[in-house]
């Protein structure tokens, strides 16, 4: 039976990129995002909201009977960055929703129909959770986003824990200064500090660098390692004297 898998925040870069190597890999894929998109394998959805968390856990589970992969992308930056004294709670609520509340229903939403078709077929599906170096490492001028990828970390340990019983492996992709339309904004300020060195390998990272994790934590090869942190990072996340 061909796989499927569900990709959240997906009409743009890292998300894309990691649909598409999917696709390629032989798995039926449905994107899903915010924004508009008439294209066929595209599912229109705000994760932040109950009703379009299940519409879309509906579309794929009637459309292809099962998900195999459930890979959660979808996130926002702060519209403005502001130092941590300046954030409101506008931006704190907006950064929490998506990212955070957003990625933990859908784990819960998903990982329930994953349990209830491993009821009926042996297989084993995987969840896939997208955070960020911003997880451990600070930047007080977007507080919000770093307070909502150190919960994924805790989401991701925690789902890990919980549905191991299950069979069912979840990890943890952390990228790192990735070249995609979120970072554009500030290129000058990290091609300065990629070139003074800020992670051993002085290049930015791509969105083919963390669809490559993603298909590592896909393939199978890892999943006695359950609750395993990718770093997809240049090595960032290497302490240095």
């Amino acid at each position: 039976m061909q796989k499927t898998a569900v990709v959240t925040g997906a009409r743009r870069g890292i998300g894309l990129k990691v649909a598409q190597k999917l696709k390629e890999e032989g798995y039926n894929v449905v994107r899903a995002a915010l924004s508009e998109d008439s294209a066929e394998d595209y599912f229109q959805c705000d994760i932040s909201l109950e009703k379009d968390r299940r519409a879309l856990l509906d579309f794929v589970t009637q459309k292809y009977g099962r998900v195999d992969l459930l890979v959660n992308n979808a996130g926002i930056a702060p519209k403005v960055r502001k130092d941590i004294l300046e954030i409101n709670e506008e931006s704190f609520d907006a950064l929490i929703d998506v990212n955070l509340k957003g990625t933990f229903f859908m784990c819960s939403l998903f990982a329930s129909a994953m349990i209830e078709a491993k009821r009926k077929e042996d297989y084993t599906p995987r969840i896939v959770n997208v955070s960020s170096v911003s997880a451990y490492a600070v930047s007080v001028e977007r507080a919000e986003y770093c307070v909502s990828k150190a919960g994924i970390s805790m989401v991701t340990k925690l789902f890990a824990v919980r549905l191991a019983e299950e069979g069912i492996p979840v990890f943890e992709v952390r990228p790192g200064i990735i070249s995609t339309d979120m970072t554009a904004k500030v290129k000058d300020k990290y091609d300065k500090l990629i070139a003074q060195g800020i992670a051993p390998v002085k290049r930015w990272g791509t969105p083919d660098d963390v669809a490559d994790c993603v298909l590592a934590a896909a393939s199978g090869k890892l999943d006695f390692g359950t609750g395993t942190v990718l770093n997809a990072d240049g090595g960032f996340h290497l302490r240095r004297l």
